[in-house]
């Protein structure tokens, strides 16, 4: 069992769901402020600073998030949607405490990038919003679900896998010709996507099979409410239920070809079957 697996079972009960969509209503609320007369004035007051955090105003260190990513209500309308679908997907996918895990690191990756710039190059990063973040959850989206196709101006249709490659081609020209401080800004700032891409090595596990996995799991959960007598799970190999051992945690296998299903002594454990009837 990995670090993710063992961290997920312990805090797995305290994730937040949708913690996007919170993250879209902060931004919101600083877009709207935005577009009064005296808006940035207001946003002074919530922004990212440096100085004031270290007397005290620590509630930046969240509200810096309100700083908008969009100047019209059509971009923030367009954004909203498109990050919402994202991260719903995202969470669909792997689940809502390993999103959770990804976007709060993105944060502490931004924040941490305006920490290094006020001590090392003394810059205060007044504008840093979530423009990065935003990012890093799309090249995720990418990676888990490289054919996912987006509408081009609403009309032309593009693979997510080629949108991403634009996204990062974009991401090295800023990295080559910017300086020190913006690539500290867009490393610090993408520290979650690059920990994605060395430390999980089993991101390929997160892809449509396991979509079909999980709403087949739905659908038996529902038909095991529907009968007070059935159990909701059944271990495949020894054959406990969640009503005989309750105290037991049930999860469907993404390496198995198939809706098999094991409880938490036999998830890590068990020979793979294979649609072909073998087993490795």
């Amino acid at each position: 069992m990995n670090l993710l697996n063992k961290l997920e079972r312990k805090f797995g009960r305290y994730a937040i769901r949708n913690l996007m969509l919170y993250i879209i209503f902060i931004n919101a609320v600083g877009f709207i402020m935005s577009q009064f007369e005296h808006g940035i004035y207001m946003l002074s007051y919530v922004c990212w600073d440096m100085n004031a955090i270290l007397h005290g105003q620590v509630w930046r260190l969240i509200t810096f998030m309100m700083w908008p990513t969009n100047d019209t209500v059509l971009n923030f309308l367009l954004f909203a949607l498109v990050y919402y679908s994202i991260s719903s997907a995202l969470e669909r996918a792997w689940g809502a405490f390993r999103l959770n895990l990804y976007i709060f690191s993105g944060i502490l990756g931004h924040i941490i990038a305006g920490v290094l710039l006020y001590f090392l190059f003394d810059i205060n990063y007044y504008f840093m919003n979530t423009q990065y973040l935003n990012m890093s959850l799309f090249l995720a989206l990418a990676l888990t679900f490289p054919d996912m196709q987006f509408l081009l101006f609403f009309l032309i249709p593009i693979k997510a896998k080629w949108m991403a490659v634009v996204y990062l081609v974009m991401i090295l020209i800023e990295l080559v010709n910017g300086g020190t401080a913006e690539r500290i800004v867009i490393v610090m700032s993408l520290i979650n996507f690059i920990a994605f891409l060395l430390l999980n090595s089993r991101a390929g596990r997160y892809n449509p099979k396991d979509m079909i996995r999980r709403h087949e799991f739905k659908r038996k959960m529902n038909q095991g409410r529907s009968g007070a007598d059935k159990p909701l799970h059944k271990c495949y190999i020894c054959g406990r239920t969640d009503r005989d051992f309750p105290e037991l945690e049930f999860r469907y296998c993404s390496k198995c070809d198939g809706a098999y299903e094991y409880c938490s002594e036999h998830l890590y454990t068990h020979v793979h079957i294979r649609e072909n009837g073998g087993e490795n």
